[in-house]
């Protein structure tokens, strides 16, 4: 069965459309006129080894926040579409990715209830790029939101904004991928005392 899911979003700042596949290469095709958030989205895929397909026109004549949290709503909808009914998933996953002097620790649980906690070193520069520095909580706060799991993300330290941030969507990636992906040993058992995800 495959674990597909598409978001199309349209509003009147912004039009999206999401598609990512769980069981895929890491094949990627983002665009959302926002360079290094394409460049995030692009680790994303490749170190999920998730498809994933991005098509995002916004009003970056104003700034790239709608863009940014737009795009990251509709990929929080289309990886809780993916994931089905999550029988037979690890349901958790973590990982810690360093990336020269910048370490980030992601641990995520597709609980079906959104959660975040997040940090991060401050006195970051504020923008990488058209990139607000800012914007990276926010987008995990997109994503959890739609996406219906608990995420914990903490960058212990770091100085280099481009690092800080890449090193917390590669941790992502590998966390979301490990705990997406099917137990052998867990077939057709869903990872909850509850009865439900």
């Amino acid at each position: 069965m495959s674990r597909i899911g598409r978001v199309e979003r349209t509003t009147k700042e912004t039009s999206t459309v999401v598609e990512i596949d769980l069981d895929g290469t890491g094949q990627v095709a983002v665009s959302t006129g926002v360079g290094f958030y394409d460049h995030m989205l692009d680790q994303l895929g490749r170190h999920g080894l998730f498809d994933l397909s991005v098509k995002t026109e916004g009003d970056l004549h104003i700034d790239s926040h709608h863009t940014i949290e737009d795009t990251a709503l509709a990929l929080g909808g289309a990886f809780r579409q993916a994931l089905g009914d999550k029988v037979g998933i690890y349901r958790f996953g973590t990982c810690s990715v360093p990336l020269d002097e910048s370490l980030a620790q992601v641990t995520v649980d597709l609980s079906g209830r959104p959660y975040l906690v997040h940090s991060e070193p401050g006195n970051m520069a504020p923008m990488i790029g058209s990139y607000d520095t800012t914007m990276t909580r926010h987008i995990l706060e997109s994503f959890v939101a739609q996406a219906q799991v608990a995420l914990h993300v903490h960058v212990p330290y770091g100085r280099n904004a481009h690092h800080i941030v890449e090193c917390q969507f590669k941790a992502l990636a590998r966390a979301l991928r490990h705990a997406s992906e099917r137990d052998p040993r867990a077939a057709g058992i869903l990872p909850s005392t509850k009865g439900a995800l």
